[in-house]
């Protein structure tokens, strides 16, 4: 089989439909195996970003499945849910958009948070870093957890353009369901819930010594790891 190079702003969605294609004509048959994700990054001319989430809308539409170890291979050449999958690809904000908005907004966030931050908000702060302390010994990531401390953050900045942006990634992040199907099988894996939670711990901490550069630095270093967990595991 033979895919074509792909050249837009929404990569995946161009690659979900070659390999649904090749899938739907029967070039690939229910237990076919497809190609690695490097090979496919190959042939698409791609990084793995893209290529992760076609297979991920692809999974989550029940046309192929993931053995752990072994490969990816061709499910079924019907989708699960016809409602879900026009969903799914008409989404205009893909998982990629999501990290790369967070990647350059939230630092600055950080830093204003850290510049205006009230004694009342960084008690606030505390409050949800301790709470994310006791589920992360508990053994659990708790998604609102970390979405209450990003949004306290951005309402310390006091500005209310970054709270809205805030809650527009946040409110982003719920509706997009490769979003949750990626994290849950990357960042909160259980060998990454002690890293998440020192990183947030350590930033908590900046805010509450109105140290804005270490606020940055912190908040761009979440931010690069978050994307390396999600694309580069």
């Amino acid at each position: 089989m033979k895919f074509n190079p792909v050249s837009s702003s929404k990569l995946y969605i161009q690659i979900y439909k070659q390999i649904l294609s090749q899938i739907q004509s029967g070039s690939l048959k229910i237990g076919d195996k497809l190609p690695s994700e490097r090979e496919l990054c190959e042939q698409f001319g791609v990084s793995r970003a893209p290529v992760r989430q076609a297979l991920s809308a692809l999974e989550l539409n029940g046309y192929i499945y993931s053995r752990q170890g072994e490969g990816v291979y061709v499910k079924s050449n019907h989708p699960a849910d016809e409602a879900q999958n026009a969903a799914l690809i008409l989404e205009a904000v893909s998982p990629e958009d999501i990290v790369e908005a967070r990647m350059h907004i939230e630092p600055i966030i950080a830093k204003f948070a850290a510049q205006r931050a009230t004694e009342e908000e960084i008690e606030e702060l505390q409050s949800i870093i301790k709470k994310m302390e006791e589920e992360t010994r508990e053994g659990f990531y708790v998604p609102e957890t970390d979405e209450q401390l990003h949004s306290t953050i951005a309402k310390a900045s006091h500005n209310e353009l970054f709270i809205t942006f805030m809650s527009a990634i946040i409110n982003a992040m719920k509706q997009q369901k490769m979003w949750e199907f990626i994290r849950d099988r990357t960042v909160t894996r259980p060998d990454y819930r002690e890293v998440n939670f020192s990183e947030h711990k350590a930033l908590i901490e900046a805010i509450e010594k109105h140290d804005e550069q270490q606020a940055v630095k912190l908040m761009t270093d979440h931010m690069q790891n978050l994307y390396d967990r999600y694309w580069k595991e």
